[in-house]
């Protein structure tokens, strides 16, 4: 028999071992059990964690909204008392239900009369010039060029009291040798940092737009131009939640910068929301 074969339990044999090795044996089985019971008792609290890690999301925990998950109602609604026949709900707008939209935009740009051009029943073309009725329906339309290309003329000129020359002031909507007005710059700065599309798309967009060709160089400098405008303002934002607001709510999500990982936090209450880029989630690189 090989000694490195497991001995075989039953009454024979183990009535041929000594009282020492019967000894060793039950001691030896004794730590086996110890160490199941201590693996079974790990296993279940995993179990148990997992249950309650499964039924939080962010508004029950500290977990980000990125990890909740869709669950589906375990109970199905009870329409024993509904009309089995009767049509199904649609999503929108219900019958008789007063919409936000056809209360109208605000504010009116433009008014646009239709009048009838011919009769259909005689085929004439002459109508008494007060209306018996009028409709009115505001729309919101896309005009043809949203975007208008302006040359501004700067004139200077000789004072006739005194001679001296004075130049115009240039039109607080343009920055001195800068291509791209106030207004489009904000416009660009929305769709690029908060709409996220990139600089090619950009340039399709302004295309389509207004008819206008702006090279990528000339966006990247314009976002950069609004980033050191707002860059003090964030600053002073970052100083005053340090120095001035005890309890505030932070957060971070995973963050990809040109393949890399990092992290995006936020830090905010009911008056602000401030984003912070860091390239580790730890809480002693917050707001630096």
């Amino acid at each position: 028999m090989d000694k490195n074969e497991p001995l075989e339990l039953n009454r024979e044999s183990l009535f041929q071992l000594s009282q020492t090795q019967l000894v060793d044996m039950v001691i030896e089985q004794a730590k086996f059990i110890q160490e199941l019971k201590k693996a079974v008792i790990e296993l279940e609290v995993e179990v148990q964690r997992l249950k309650v890690s499964k039924d939080l999301d962010s508004k029950t925990s500290s977990k980000p909204p990125s990890g909740d998950i869709l669950k589906k109602p375990e109970k199905k609604e009870d329409n024993s008392g509904s009309d089995p026949e009767a049509p199904k709900r649609k999503p929108g707008g219900q019958p008789g239900h007063t919409g936000k939209t056809r209360k109208g935009f605000g504010r009116v740009d433009r008014f646009e009369i239709l009048r009838p051009e011919f009769c259909d029943y005689c085929g004439t073309t002459g109508f008494i010039r007060e209306p018996i009725k009028v409709e009115m329906q505001q729309v919101a339309q896309l005009v043809e060029r949203p975007i208008e290309v302006v040359e501004y003329h700067r004139h200077t000129c000789i004072c006739s009291n005194c001679g001296h020359k004075q130049a115009a002031e240039w039109s607080s909507d343009i920055v001195p040798g800068q291509d791209i007005g106030i207004k489009l710059q904000a416009f660009l700065g929305w769709i690029n940092n908060y709409g996220h599309l990139p600089y090619e798309k950009q340039q399709e967009l302004l295309w389509e737009l207004g008819k206008i060709k702006i090279g990528v160089g000339t966006l990247v400098t314009t976002n950069q131009r609004i980033d050191d405008a707002v860059s003090k303002s964030v600053d002073d934002l970052k100083d005053w939640i340090q120095n001035n607001q005890p309890n505030i709510h932070s957060d971070e999500t995973p963050w990809i910068v040109k393949g890399v990982k990092e992290w995006l936090w936020i830090f905010a209450n009911t008056d602000f929301a401030l984003f912070h880029a860091a390239d580790t989630r730890s809480r002693a690189s917050r707001v630096k």
